[in-house]
């Protein structure tokens, strides 16, 4: 849904034809990101329309991008503790062959 208002605008009725989910369900869905200031929803006469904040994506992204960084230095962290870890067994396997 959100890739298909990276688009531009669309009505609630557009939005609900390439998903096998009730227009209910999709309803649900875009209460869901327009509370979370991800789409805003306009009326245009009987119409429903939404619309995507790009300031929004790009503010979640920035979050993801972070944890992403963290997991990244965190994870090199703790191959550098494995190979170590590797080393010391291998050299103290070595001292008990000999």
């Amino acid at each position: 849904m959100v890739k298909r208002l990276s688009l531009g605008p669309a009505s609630v009725h557009g939005l609900t034809e390439p998903f096998a989910l009730s227009q209910q369900m999709i309803s649900k869905h875009i209460a869901v990101l327009v509370r979370a200031r991800i789409v805003i929803k306009t009326k245009r006469g009987r119409e429903s329309v939404c619309t995507l904040r790009p300031e929004a994506i790009k503010k979640v992204s920035d979050w993801a991008m972070s944890y992403r960084r963290f997991w990244e230095e965190s994870f090199d962290k703790l191959d550098v503790v494995i190979n170590q870890m590797k080393e010391e067994e291998i050299t103290n396997g070595n001292k008990r062959g000999t």
